[in-house]
């Protein structure tokens, strides 16, 4: 039986070395032949489309014959309920089963069917990871909420100013489009930034 691996943790100072090793022990166990391994840092709440490993995991299983994927949990997949389903119901498509290792449960039987059980624990699973990290927010802005009413200022400290060769560098595109003699109104569209952003690189370019 051939699988593939994926491992994901949230943040630079974080290993998923843990992860692999688990599955790839399990996978000797089970004697199955782990044709891929796909390993990244980035936060389990970007979309599919922004995380670069899980990307390349699903075209490599579209254009090879994998019979399984395998997670550490499921919360490596993702955060987002709606991002975790669109996966699961890729790897369905494709006959692909997925297999979560601390739950001990997969998708798909032998027979290529959707367990239904699976899938439900999983919804569940994936509803619960998101109300959990939407009451972190709350409590994260309740705190921030307190401490302004306390006084407190949230934000670039006083007198903070970035300087005339960040800005111009930090809005490259701007610049380019005023030295071509393209109006503010114009660029604003171009950019997609504001009126006062456009206004204020002008004021720095050479007249």
């Amino acid at each position: 039986m051939k699988v593939v691996i994926y491992a994901r943790v949230s943040t630079s100072n974080q290993d998923y070395k843990r992860q692999t090793e688990e599955l790839i022990e399990f996978s000797k166990k089970n004697n199955y032949d782990v044709v891929n391994i796909f390993e990244e840092k980035i936060s389990g709440g970007k979309t599919n489309e922004e995380r670069p490993q899980l990307m390349k995991m699903v075209d490599f299983i579209k254009t090879n014959k994998i019979d399984k994927v395998l997670c550490w949990e499921l919360s490596r997949l993702g955060r987002n309920t709606i991002e975790v389903l669109k996966t699961i119901q890729l790897l369905n498509e494709n006959c692909i089963s997925l297999y979560i290792k601390n739950h001990n449960i997969e998708t798909l039987n032998e027979k290529c069917e959707v367990n239904p059980m699976s899938q439900f624990l999983i919804q569940i699973l994936t509803s619960v990871s998101e109300m959990e990290k939407t009451q972190i927010r709350q409590r994260i802005k309740s705190g921030y909420d307190s401490f302004r009413k306390n006084g407190g200022k949230v934000g670039r400290k006083d007198g903070f100013k970035k300087n005339e060769e960040t800005l111009l560098t930090e809005h490259k595109d701007i610049v380019k489009l005023l030295k071509q003699g393209m109006s503010v109104r114009k660029t604003m569209k171009l950019t997609d930034k504001s009126s006062g952003t456009v206004q204020k690189i002008k004021k720095m370019l050479p007249h």
